[in-house]
């Protein structure tokens, strides 16, 4: 076949290799691979392409850093090349299921000098409205593989891999080529919990409080799950109008409060040796005021992040709902919360986010008690491990 004629047949030509390093020349040149697998998940990290730009934030994000430019300037233009895949995996065996490839593409944006050097920042929804894209793929395909070849100064670039629509849940690999050295790793915010000290004397406490928590509690001086079920219902149906609906049932939020507050007292060395020294699963003058503190402040929480005024909030929402209430959780972490405490079409209402709040305050508690030095790990023996899980309130784990 004369070559006129293989142009006029065929427009496109795909050729299969392993690695970059003999396309080019007869001299051999070994090149840079770093290879970095991720998923995209519903309602978490799955956020669509640059056309949805209330959730495209949300998808995995890896940065690349760019070290060293070519040695051979061929085209007279120097700088770094470097060929970007995006795999999607499992796609074959999802055909059984009657699904088939994602339209898939990604994005490759320069990091701001202030942010240079640092991995554990997700960027956030603001950064990608205020700048461009420095490179894309060529397109948004339903191919397995959509790979593109690039050439940009040294420095630093974030690569977001994305779903052309939000939602789709998927795996996928991404593999960087390059002529000289190149750094790549995922980009995700480090776990962290800013928690406010539940230390409050009974000075702290107004008289106005203390004539309602009276009139509440009764005789016994204490109030139960079931009279704090009823408190909330009325007060929350005073003050939330059409902004919030709520059927806030507390019985075992009260719980997981007692629990939270036993564990924030009690030393490492003394947790297979003592018990909860309150089991009634009742709320005292004070136990109330931080029950109640931290109800109004959800509450505020809540009414900010719903920006829509729909009166629930939606999974990518809640994201920014955790930062303000001093959850900062990496993108396996959001995975679960969403899992957790959203419903089929992605709403996470005001019982299930105070839920979720109060469970997270637990945790981090406990953890916390348990590594006193800051070390990042803990270590239990079988009887400190089936103490905790015996004490944690029912459906918590």
């Amino acid at each position: 076949m004369s070559f006129s004629d293989f142009l006029r047949h065929y427009s496109r030509l795909e050729i299969c290799n392993l690695t970059p390093d003999t396309l080019t020349s007869d001299t051999y040149k070994k090149w840079k691979l770093s290879k970095m697998d991720g998923n995209w998940r519903r309602g978490s990290t799955a956020g669509g392409c640059r056309n949805y730009p209330n959730t495209f934030w949300m998808n995995p994000q890896y940065v690349i850093k760019l070290e060293e430019e070519d040695e051979d300037q061929e085209d007279g233009e120097s700088g770094c090349t470097f060929l970007v895949g995006l795999i999607q995996k499992h796609r074959r065996r999802q055909r059984k299921m009657g699904e088939d490839m994602h339209t898939i593409g990604f994005g490759i944006y320069e990091v701001p000098e202030e942010l240079t050097g640092q991995t554990n920042i997700h960027l956030s929804k603001n950064f990608f409205l205020t700048h461009r894209a420095r490179e894309r793929s060529d397109t948004f395909i339903n191919l397995r593989e959509v790979l593109n070849r690039f050439k940009l100064p040294p420095g630093e670039y974030i690569l977001v891999p994305s779903t052309f629509e939000p939602n789709k849940d998927g795996d996928f690999c991404i593999r960087v080529f390059s002529e000289k050295k190149a750094d790549y790793q995922a980009v995700d915010d480090e776990i962290e919990a800013n928690l406010e000290e539940n230390d409050v004397s009974e000075d702290d406490i107004d008289d106005g409080f203390r004539r309602l928590f009276a009139q509440l509690a009764g005789e016994d001086a204490e109030i139960s799950a079931f009279e704090l079920q009823t408190i909330l219902r009325r007060v929350l149906a005073k003050r939330e109008g059409p902004a919030v609906r709520s059927h806030l049932k507390p019985l075992d939020i009260v719980r997981q409060l007692i629990f939270s507050r036993t564990w924030a007292f009690r030393a490492p060395e003394t947790i297979s040796r003592q018990r909860q020294s309150d089991g009634s699963g009742k709320l005292g003058l004070k136990e109330f005021y931080i029950l109640w503190t931290k109800i109004q402040k959800y509450q505020k929480i809540y009414r900010e992040i719903d920006v829509d005024r729909s009166g629930t909030m939606n999974s990518y929402e809640m994201r920014k709902a955790l930062e303000e209430a001093g959850f900062k959780l990496p993108c396996q972490l959001h995975q679960v919360v969403v899992a957790r405490f959203a419903d089929e079409q992605l709403i996470i209402d005001f019982d299930n986010f105070v839920r979720c709040l109060v469970r997270l305050e637990t945790l981090f508690r406990i953890f916390k008690q348990l590594d006193p030095e800051d070390t990042g790990t803990i270590q239990l023996d079988l009887i400190s491990y089936s103490e905790v899980l015996t004490n944690l309130p029912e459906d918590f784990s």
